[in-house]
C-alpha cells in the first residue's frame, strides 16, 4: 500500500471528485454538485480525503466533525481498485482525524440496499443501530 497516498481534497479536485462518483460512488446525494462539493471543502478543508495510486484517484471519504458528532460519508473505492485494502486505509486515515480533533464515535451513513457496503464497515468494526432512522427534508426545491 506504500503506493497509496491519502490526502485532503482542494478545490483544484471538485470536478475530478464529481467524476469519480459517478463511476464509484452507490447512489448519489443533493450535494454531489460543484457547489455543494466547494462548500464543504471551504468550510472543512481537511473533511474530504481522497486516496490516489500514481496520480488517479481510487478512493474518497468525507470525515466530518461538527464538535459534537463524527460523520463519515462518501466511502467509495473505485471498482478496479477494491479489495485492495483502500476503504481500509481511508477510514483508518478518517479515524485518526476523528481522534485528533477529540471526536469519540464515528457515525456512517450506509445505503440499506448497498450490502457489499455493510460487510466492508462491519469488517471495519462498525455495526447497525436499529433503534434509530434517518429524518430528512430538503431546504429547497
Amino acid at each position: 500500500m506504500s503506493d497509496l497516498h491519502i490526502r485532503p481534497a482542494g478545490l483544484t479536485d471538485i470536478d475530478t471528485v464529481l467524476r469519480f462518483w459517478r463511476e464509484a460512488a452507490e447512489g448519489t446525494s443533493i450535494s454531489d454538485d460543484h457547489d455543494g462539493v466547494a462548500r464543504l471543502i471551504s468550510r472543512d478543508p481537511e473533511a474530504l480525503l481522497l486516496a490516489d495510486r500514481d496520480g488517479r484517484p481510487v478512493g474518497t471519504v468525507i470525515a466530518g466533525f461538527d464538535g459534537w458528532r463524527c460523520s463519515v460519508y462518501r466511502l467509495a473505492v473505485h471498482p478496479d481498485f477494491r479489495r485492495q485494502g483502500i476503504a481500509t486505509a481511508l477510514m483508518e486515515a478518517a479515524e485518526q482525524r476523528f481522534l485528533a480533533l477529540g471526536g469519540r464515535r464515528a457515525d456512517a451513513m450506509v445505503l440499506e440496499a448497498n450490502g457489499r457496503a455493510h460487510h466492508t464497515w462491519a469488517a471495519g468494526g462498525y455495526h447497525r443501530e436499529d433503534h434509530w432512522r434517518r429524518w430528512v427534508k430538503p431546504l429547497s426545491d
